[in-house]
């Protein structure tokens, strides 16, 4: 057992002292040590009931014969961060989860650990430390949140958090009053749980099936049932049996677990924060995983479900479906079935027991919405390094569009536009120097694309950045542009009017300039000005690499 090191010998009688002050009787000196990593927080709605689902993990390690250590992570709430300075600490708050796992790992010496994520960043981080520590690992999330339901004069809908934002822009254009605002404001969050569609944070937790790291059912039951504390507490047995085998989370993820995770994320038409997040993943294992490798799946990948934001569906009608499995088992033929996972057994052992109950939310390859995935990389001269575009959320009409550059060098320049009527149908929108560095943080903009919608121009109007966009998303809403411009990437060298030219069907984001004038445009630029001196933004400027590498640090 590795946590020998802090429990046996003549040496270690201090440290055996202070085990027994927290607990720990003679007879556990005999046990595995589990680590219980928890994101409990009281302001974030998809973290507040952790706590609980934390006591059924412990009750799983002791039935297996463990004992459990919880401890405590950060974690941001992506919506009540979003639109203000707030929102630039998060993209950084995975590297310190990250970190701080890590440390609490190696100083405690624990043989194994079950992660509690359910956030945007919460679960890359912990993914990220999960593969960095190697150390037997498992999953269980949170859960995701109900649909809400709203009671309108033409009956009930069904609402969830992305609403309430696009909810501002119909007020905004005079298509919804402000008390039909607030009514939706207190219907569209019904209780704990990840936010209901499938949003960066759902993204990931399913992703975590796919990767083998979470068990079945991770991704998609819900956060109120009574099923997810079962879950939990099965995630609690797993990990000292995983101690037992000693299957380690580089046993699980690799090449073709991320290969895996891609495909899965292409069918669902996922988040494209999860490309930035597999991307930092990939990095932590060791793992060369390119752009053009999840170019050349999403060419292959069908998009078989319609999922909120640009869809129909809801997290709780994947769920009812058949879930996770279920996806997986239509993608037979795209996916390394000998993949393994935290049970043990193969990708195609769980695929096998799969059913899918309902063929309209998880369809069949010959009936996908979609031939090719939900994910697509551009590259141009304006991205000679790549930049991500959730193709499923695209307009038919904005799958090719060109229109005039309206350049603002932050979000908060493009936000007040927006709201001020200055934009009209055809314009690309240009928010620039939001990169990991130039932001910094790499802000996601759920605002302008949310406003957009509402305003109903989502089908007219494109937006380009070089920050990030909420997995809430929806539209031409093209980001991760690299290099950013705080670096001298070629998007800060477009101009007012500029031609911007997107072919999303052939993955070119171009503006209409020769190569000598960007070059010639860019020598002219005075030396970019960090926007922050001092606490953990400016360590994480100074350390942080391009998006395109997953924005890692070096």
């Amino acid at each position: 057992m590795k946590s020998e090191i802090v429990k046996n010998g003549i040496e270690r009688a201090p440290h055996r002292s202070l085990l027994r002050a927290v607990g720990v009787k003679p007879e556990d000196l005999k046990k595995p040590f589990i680590g219980i990593v928890n994101s409990f927080a009281e302001i974030v709605p998809g973290h507040i009931h952790l706590h609980k689902l934390a006591q059924s993990v412990k009750d799983g390690v002791r039935h297996a014969g463990g004992i459990p250590f919880e401890f405590n992570t950060i974690a941001v709430c992506d919506g009540i961060a979003m639109n203000h300075s707030g929102m630039k600490y998060s993209l950084p708050s995975r590297e310190l989860i990250a970190d701080s796992v890590e440390i609490m790992a190696q100083a405690h010496q624990f043989d194994a650990l079950v992660f509690i994520p359910n956030c945007d960043k919460v679960i890359p981080g912990m993914l990220m430390a999960a593969v960095r520590l190697n150390i037997p690992s498992v999953f269980v999330s949170g859960g995701p949140m109900l649909a809400g339901q709203w009671n309108t004069p033409e009956g009930i809908k069904k609402v969830d958090l992305n609403s309430v934002f696009e909810g501002v822009g119909k007020v905004l254009n005079n298509n919804m009053t402000q008390d039909e605002l607030e009514s939706l404001v207190d219907s569209a969050c019904p209780g704990c749980g990840s936010c209901a569609g499938m949003f960066t944070a759902n993204t990931m937790n399913c992703l975590t099936e796919a990767l083998g790291i979470g068990l079945p059912g991770n991704g998609t039951i819900l956060a109120v049932e009574e099923r997810r504390y079962k879950l939990a507490w099965q995630a609690g047995e797993c990990a000292v049996k995983l101690f037992e085998e000693n299957l380690c989370p580089r046993d699980i993820i690799n090449y073709d677990s991320l290969h895996n995770a891609f495909v899965v994320d292409m069918a669902l038409g996922g988040s494209t924060n999860s490309v930035l997040h597999l991307m930092a993943v990939a990095h932590e294992a060791g793992v060369n995983y390119s752009l053009d490798a999840i170019n050349a799946i999403g060419e292959k990948t069908p998009c078989l479900s319609s999922l909120r934001p640009s869809g129909t569906y809801h997290i709780e009608d994947l769920d009812r479906a058949g879930g996770i499995p279920a996806v997986m088992k239509q993608l037979v033929k795209h996916l390394h079935l000998n993949s393994t996972t935290v049970l043990g057994r193969s990708i195609k052992d769980i695929i096998d027991q799969a059913e899918i109950k309902d063929a309209d939310v998880i369809r069949s390859e010959a009936a996908a919405y979609s031939q090719k995935g939900g994910l697509a990389i551009l590259f141009g001269n304006i991205a000679p390094e790549g930049a991500v575009v959730k193709r499923s959320a695209v307009a038919l009409e904005m799958m090719q569009h060109s229109g005039p550059a309206r350049v603002f060098n932050s979000e908060d320049e493009s936000t007040k536009a927006i709201m001020e009527g200055r934009i009209q149908s055809g314009d690309v929108i240009v928010i620039r120097y939001e990169g990991p560095k130039g932001g910094p943080g790499m802000r996601e903009m759920l605002t302008p694309t949310s406003l957009l919608a509402g305003m109903g121009l989502d089908k007219s109007v494109a937006l380009i950045t070089d920050g990030r966009f909420s997995g809430a998303s929806r539209g031409a809403s093209i980001g991760h542009v690299a290099p950013e411009a705080a670096l001298g990437g070629p998007i800060a060298a477009i101009n007012e009017g500029d031609i911007i030219e997107i072919d999303i069907p052939n993955c070119r984001l171009s503006v209409k300039l020769s190569e000598e004038e960007i070059i010639e445009r860019l020598s002219a630029l005075p030396i970019f000005k960090p926007r922050v001196s001092g606490g953990y933004l400016a360590r994480y400027m100074n350390n942080v690499t391009t998006a395109s590498r997953g924005a890692v640090f070096i």
